[in-house]
C-alpha cells in the first residue's frame, strides 16, 4: 500500500533523536546502532534491566553499544504497555535531547500456536505489546514529532498480505502484526498535513536473531537467515528521506535497499536457499500493484 513515494533529498541523522520500544537486542539494537553511527541520539524503552539466561543483552549493554558507535544513549527501563512508562520515556527524551524526530515501534511478542492451543494470556500479550504499545508510544510522540522538520514513525510490521495461507497460519499473531501496520498507515494519513511520515518495514527473509533461533527453527533457520544489518541499513535509509515524500508504505527491507542502488545482498549472509519471513510470499507471487 503506497500513498506517496519518490526519490527524495537526504536528511542527516546527526543530532536527531530516535525513541524506540525494545531495542536491547536483535533487529531493534541493530537499527539503533546504525543510527548512532550517523550521530543520532537514541532513547530505548525496554524491560530488560537484568540479564536473561535465554537471551543476550540488556537495555544497559545496548546503551553501551550505541555510545560506542558514536551516538548518545538514554536507557529508560519500563514497559511499552504501561502508559506511565511511555509518558516518562517521552518526557525524558525531550528533556535530555530537546525533541523527538523518529518513533520506532520495535517491541513485539510472538506465539505461533494454532488457535485452539494458544493460551489467552499469550493472545493478550501480543495484542498489548504490538497494538497497545505501538499506539501508546506513537501517540505520546506525535506532539513532538509535529515540531520536527523531518518526522518519521517507523513500525517493524509487515505488508498486509491477505492470502488465505497467511490469514490462517497463526491468526492471533497476524492480528497483532497487521494491527501495527494498520495503525501506522492510519497515522500516515491522519498526519500527512503535518509532515509526519508513517511507514512499516519488514524483512524479506528470516533474520538471524535469538527469537528465530529459539522459536522458528534453531540452527537450521539461522543458516537460512540474513543478518539484522539488512534491516538496520534499510531503516536508516528510510529515516534519511524527506518525510513528506515517503509515507504510507509497507516496505520490505530489500525494496528500500534496491531503491538505494543495492543489488548484491550476499554480504548480509544466509547460506544456500534463504527462508522467506512470515507474511512474505516468494518474489514471483508478490503483488506489486
Amino acid at each position: 500500500m503506497t500513498t506517496t513515494t519518490s526519490t527524495s533529498s537526504s536528511f542527516p541523522l546527526a543530532g536527531r533523536t530516535m525513541i524506540m520500544s525494545g531495542g536491547s537486542r536483535g533487529i531493534g539494537l541493530a537499527i539503533a546502532v546504525a543510527a548512532a553511527r550517523e550521530g543520532a541520539n537514541i532513547v530505548l524503552l525496554a524491560k530488560t534491566d537484568t540479564p536473561d539466561p535465554r537471551l543476550p543483552g540488556t537495555i544497559h549493554t545496548a546503551a553501551a553499544e550505541i555510545e560506542a558507535a558514536g551516538g548518545k544513549a538514554l536507557a529508560v527501563v519500563g514497559d511499552v504497555r504501561d502508559e506511565a512508562s511511555v509518558t516518562d520515556a517521552v518526557a525524558r527524551a525531550v528533556e535530555r535531547f530537546g525533541g523527538i524526530d523518529y518513533c520506532v515501534n520495535n517491541a513485539s511478542a510472538i506465539a505461533l500456536a494454532p488457535t485452539e492451543e494458544l493460551p489467552i494470556k499469550r493472545f493478550d500479550l501480543m495484542q498489548q505489546i504490538q497494538l497497545r504499545g505501538t499506539y501508546l508510544l506513537s501517540s505520546a510522540c506525535l506532539p513532538h514529532l509535529r515540531r520536527s522538520d523531518n518526522a518519521h514513525i517507523l513500525s517493524l510490521s509487515p505488508p498486509l498480505n491477505l492470502a488465505p495461507e497467511w490469514l490462517g497460519a497463526h491468526p492471533a499473531y497476524m492480528l497483532a502484526k497487521y494491527g501495527m501496520s494498520l495503525l501506522t498507515l492510519g497515522w500516515a494519513a491522519e498526519y500527512a498535513e503535518h509532515g509526519v511520515a508513517g511507514n512499516c518495514l519488514w524483512p524479506e527473509t528470516l533474520i538471524a536473531t535469538a527469537a528465530v533461533q529459539n522459536l522458528l527453527g534453531g540452527d537450521d533457520a539461522i543458516a537460512k537467515a540474513r543478518t539484522p544489518q539488512i534491516m538496520a541499513d534499510a531503516a536508516v535509509a528510510l529515516l534519511r528521506k524527506d518525510a513528506r515524500s515517503v509515507t504510507g508504505n509497507t516496505f520490505l527491507d530489500v525494496e528500500v535497499l534496491r531503491a538505494e542502488g543495492v543489488t548484491d545482498f550476499s554480504p548480509y549472509g544466509g547460506e544456500g536457499d534463504l527462508e522467506y519471513d512470515i507474511f512474505v510470499d516468494p518474489p514471483h507471487q508478490r503483488d506489486h500493484a
